[in-house]
């Protein structure tokens, strides 16, 4: 099991600008720009209204002061601001429904963008990244952009007007009295630029760690039957833990730096009450202002606080944005090596297969190439690959499938250069079956016509009736619509890959690529299966990886692969008398069904 892997120190992803991030935001802000003024219309009339009660409420202080107003007069400005308090309430929930529906919309397409790019990159990139860092990209990075863009910007756009409309009408009432209550301002704006700095940074880690937890457990859920066999139960409990102390570790860094700001702008605020508490009564008692512009500039003062407040909460949405924005960045922009022209060569059905020429290949990482020279074609027929562990097999599934680039000029599909066909051109022509079939949580009929939604039940029956898996299918509970479970939990070995070849044999493509994806079918059913492929594969190219020297012989063609090279290729009976590896490797199958059938006897 993959132990934890911690962050290497000084490893960092290359910082995106801001233009270069909001790029990525741009056409959903566009497509959505009416929306977004209704809402920020509504959101404005609502701070006008705001700020009209201190106003109501100083003309009724003051003649309630100087014994002018009438009772008649007190129930109008009652009434008036039970109105306004209406009419903010239904501004209130227009904005919320607008602008924070319009951050929903946005993490949809970013989401999508994000899937959609995934499902597009080579085996390079998933060579790089894990599905926990992926699936991190999707859950919390997603999130954070959300919020930033949701609630942040409505709060930075309410703050911001409320802190310009406020001091406004401050400074009408009483300019050096708006002066000792902003006096400690500045300290809350170095504070909050010092601790957002570290807040961007310490937040980094925290979405780092997640990712690393999101992987330790989806590769502890997928091999939980290997890790029950083994009792390591409390050992892979113990590493999550570990994963889990230090995601805890990461968070509380960010946490003390959020349960400053809030505090900080807090104090602030009520340094510049005092301040008005002091001089304001001062100032009334002088008769340089009405009590009325007394209680209106404390309302107005405290209509202050809460943007100042919302300074510090701003600033940890957009930090928090800008970081998982980043994150995003790299992973949208990441190229694929793979080149994919938009067109291709013309379809020609008399010219089919593959041509390697002198093709060679070494994946990123290795010291040693992992193919070496080699030339082969692959016309139609039947042909099988052999070899030991490492020999490069599944690399040439790999290239042929076009999962990793190749050099120009070293693989051709239908007389053309792969590099001038699109990818989806190349691989609409090819049915893979893997090494570890992929089954989904679904019936067996969905699964059979994964690559052919359309096809008809006979067509999905005929072709598990090629793959030799039908009857096992009627065996049952439900036929073809019973529900296998997660990755076919409730199939044998054997009854999966028949499956995933029943999947293969319903595309009806001009190549099959089987990467040993036999190897839990016994012999019997190996020669069912041989058949079926004949049958369904005639005139066309089929290629099996396997080591089972049964199923080889009834190829057309052997090719023996030792150390990245093309060892032999021959006929099973040529192999038997000029290959030492496949007469060895022929012999102890012999022997070992031998002795099988002499210990059943």
């Amino acid at each position: 099991m993959k132990k934890p892997f911690h962050r290497k120190k000084g490893a960092s992803q290359p910082q995106a600008t801001v233009s270069e991030m909001t790029a990525l935001l741009s056409d959903t802000y566009r497509r959505h720009k009416w929306r977004l003024a209704a809402g920020f219309t509504a959101l404005l009339l609502v701070d006008f209204l705001q700020l009209i009660v201190p106003r109501i409420i100083k003309f009724t202080v003051d003649g309630l002061s100087g014994g002018t107003i009438e009772k008649s007069e007190l129930l109008k400005a009652g009434g008036l601001i039970i109105l306004i308090a209406a009419l903010v309430v239904i501004l209130r929930f227009t904005w919320r429904y607008l602008i924070i529906g319009f951050s929903r919309l946005l993490e949809r397409d970013l989401r999508n963008r994000i899937f959609s790019h995934i499902l597009k990159m080579d085996g390079p990139f998933f060579e790089k990244r894990t599905t926990g860092d992926l699936m991190a990209h999707c859950s919390n990075d997603l999130s954070a952009v959300q919020m930033a863009c949701g609630m942040g910007m409505v709060a930075a756009v309410d703050a911001l007007v409320m802190l310009l409309a406020a001091i406004g009408f401050m400074i009408a009432i009483h300019p050096f009295l708006t002066f000792l209550a902003l006096l400690p301002m500045p300290f809350l704006a170095i504070s909050t630029r010092i601790l957002s700095a570290r807040l961007h940074k310490h937040f980094s880690v925290v979405q780092a760690q997640f990712s690393l937890l999101t992987e330790f457990s989806r590769s502890t859920l997928v091999s939980i039957g290997l890790i029950k066999s083994y009792t390591m139960e409390n050992f892979q409990t113990s590493q999550f833990d570990d994963l889990g102390r230090q995601y805890v570790k990461a968070n509380l860094r960010v946490a003390a730096i959020q349960g400053l700001i809030s505090p900080i702008a807090t104090l602030v605020g009520n340094a510049g009450m005092l301040m008005v508490l002091f001089w304001g009564g001062k100032f009334v008692i002088e008769g340089q202002i009405t009590m009325g512009d007394f209680v209106a500039f404390i309302i107005y003062l405290y209509m202050l606080i809460w943007p100042v407040m919302a300074i510090g909460w701003v600033a940890n949405l957009v930090q928090r944005g800008i970081t998982s924005l980043n994150r995003i960045h790299q992973l949208v922009t990441t190229s694929a090596l793979l080149p994919d022209p938009a067109t291709g060569p013309a379809r020609d059905d008399s010219n089919r297969g593959f041509q390697l020429k002198n093709l060679s290949f070494s994946y990123p990482s290795a010291n040693h190439p992992a193919l070496s020279s080699i030339t082969l074609d692959f016309t139609p027929g039947i042909y099988g690959i052999t070899g030991r562990t490492g020999s490069g097999k599944s690399t040439l599934c790999k290239l042929l499938t076009r999962l990793y680039p190749v050099e120009n000029g070293q693989l051709f599909f239908a007389g053309h250069d792969v590099n001038q066909y699109p990818l989806s051109q190349i691989r609409s022509r090819i049915g893979y079956v893997s090494q570890e079939p992929v089954l989904y949580s679904d019936t067996v009929a969905e699964n059979i016509s994964l690559g052919r939604p359309d096809a008809s039940q006979d067509e999905i029956e005929n072709a598990a009736r090629n793959a030799a898996v039908h009857q096992d299918i009627l065996s049952l509970g439900n036929g073809y619509q019973t529900l296998i479970g997660e990755r076919g939990i409730k199939l044998s070995g054997g009854q999966k890959q028949r499956l995933a070849l029943a999947r293969a044999l319903l595309c009806d493509r001009e190549v099959l690529l089987i990467d040993d994806g036999l190897s839990a079918v016994d012999v019997e059913t190996e020669q069912e299966v041989f058949a079926g492929l004949k049958h369904s594969f005639k005139h066309k190219v089929v290629i099996i990886i396997s080591n089972r020297t049964k199923l080889l012989s009834m190829t057309d063609r052997i090719i023996v692969f030792r150390d990245g090279r093309i060892e032999n290729i021959g006929t099973h009976k040529q192999l038997l008398g000029e290959n030492q590896l496949y007469r060895s490797m022929y012999d102890k199958q012999v022997r070992n069904r031998a002795d099988r059938e002499s210990t059943a006897s």
